[in-house]
C-alpha cells in the first residue's frame, strides 16, 4: 500500500511535460485527462447497469480499478500542479463532509451547503 503524499511523489517520472506550470499545456492536458478518464469510469458503470442488471463481476471491478487508477493519477498531477499535497486535498474533504453531516447537509447541492 502507498500513502497519497508518496504516490503524487511518484507519479512524476510519468508525467511527460517538464514544468508545472498552470499556464503550459501540461496543466491544460491534465485537466482534460481527469475527465477523459472519471468517463471512462462512469461509462464502464453505465454498462454493468443497462447490460448486466448492475451485477459487478471480478472482471469488471479489475477493469474499474485501472480506470480509478488513471482518474487519480490525474488527480495527484493536478494537485502537484497546485503545489497541494494529495493528504491535504484528502483531509480537507473529510473535513467539508464531516461538517456537512453534523448540519444534517450531505444531501442537496453546492459546495456551501
Amino acid at each position: 500500500m502507498i500513502e497519497f503524499d508518496e504516490y503524487q511523489k511518484a507519479i512524476v517520472k510519468y508525467d511527460t511535460y517538464s514544468k508545472c506550470d498552470l499556464k503550459e499545456v501540461g496543466f491544460l492536458e491534465k485537466v482534460l485527462g481527469l475527465t477523459g478518464e472519471a468517463g471512462e469510469t462512469a461509462d464502464k458503470i453505465k454498462k454493468i447497469l443497462r447490460d448486466k442488471d448492475g451485477v459487478v463481476s471480478d472482471e469488471d471491478r479489475t477493469a474499474i480499478c485501472k480506470e480509478l487508477g488513471d482518474v487519480l493519477w490525474y488527480l495527484a498531477s493536478i494537485a502537484r500542479y497546485l503545489e497541494l499535497p494529495l493528504s491535504e486535498v484528502a483531509g480537507e474533504n473529510v473535513a467539508k463532509l464531516e461538517d456537512r453531516y453534523q448540519r444534517n447537509k450531505i444531501h442537496g447541492s453546492g459546495d456551501e451547503r
